[in-house]
């Protein structure tokens, strides 16, 4: 079973659905440290001011943002505490909108979320609710002390959590500056049924297991080949409580309360962000 990465609830009006939150994906990459080849030490980075090329003490580093070219504003490590959000423990659903109204150059991490403390009839409520309506729920999250836009849908008997990119992250469609040739183009009818007809017949059904990190498998071969015939060099490394979920009462007690509004603010859209490079 995945670990849990998050232990929270999901505040759905007045009711809170007690959730754990783990990855839905894992990184599958080939990591190539750096070794001197002379002693097959492990290289690590320095510190170096890169107009002296001089390294510097790790005291001496501080962090600035370019406000203009070639000009900054120091940001101190306090200031920066101080703007992060607010840890919370909550998903919190401030709308619904129709599953397929947010643009997929919006995603980007996946995450499953299952029910926590016998929260499961009000986790299968807002799947069966989600699925019937066609709806998929927006919230906000903090994880890693980052807020993240996030959307709620159902897949299968299960829901998954997938983080947003906040709008001002994504480049408008218009930046390609498609000509006339793509967007005006008349197309022939005989050659766009020709393509449909390819299309047809390459069409098959989804298998994942078919599909495979080419450049990887053939590294883990080549390590796998060379280990066996003793090819392995030995490296030196140098020195160098749960949170108690809501509890939940009466389901239907607390739905109505909802509808009828009672019991606190609505949860506010989440502002948006300011950037604070000067243009």
């Amino acid at each position: 079973m995945v670990r849990a990465i998050w232990k929270g609830a999901i505040s759905f009006g007045l009711v809170h659905i007690p959730v754990s939150l783990s990855t839905a994906v894992h990184a599958e990459g080939v990591d190539f440290d750096w070794l001197d080849k002379r002693s097959m030490d492990p290289v690590g980075y320095k510190r170096v001011n890169k107009v002296t090329g001089k390294e510097i003490d790790k005291s001496q580093i501080v962090k600035g943002v370019e406000y203009e070219k070639g000009r900054y504003v120091v940001i101190s490590e306090e200031e920066i505490r101080k703007a992060r959000p607010e840890a919370t423990q909550t998903i919190d659903i401030f709308s619904f909108v129709e599953a397929g109204e947010i643009p997929l150059q919006h995603f980007d991490t996946p995450y499953y979320l299952s029910p926590d403390r016998r929260g499961g009839k009000v986790y299968a409520l807002l799947r069966e609710t989600l699925q019937g309506t066609g709806k998929v729920a927006l919230a906000t999250v903090v994880l890693h002390t980052r807020q993240h836009l996030a959307l709620l849908r159902p897949l299968d008997k299960a829901l998954v959590l997938i983080t947003l990119r906040w709008p001002e992250e994504v480049r408008r469609l218009e930046t390609l500056e498609l000509d006339s040739s793509v967007t005006d183009t008349q197309l022939d009818k005989r050659e766009l049924e020709m393509a449909k007809r390819l299309v047809r017949d390459m069409s098959g059904p989804w298998t994942p297991g078919d599909y495979h990190d080419a450049f990887r498998q053939t590294i883990l071969d080549l390590v796998q080949e060379k280990a066996s015939k003793g090819k392995i060099e030995t490296v030196e490394k140098g020195d160098g409580s749960e949170d108690k979920g809501a509890d939940i009462i009466d389901l239907t007690e607390l739905l109505k309360r909802s509808l009828a509004g009672t019991g606190g603010a609505r949860t506010k859209k989440p502002a948006a962000r300011r950037t604070h490079k000067a243009s």
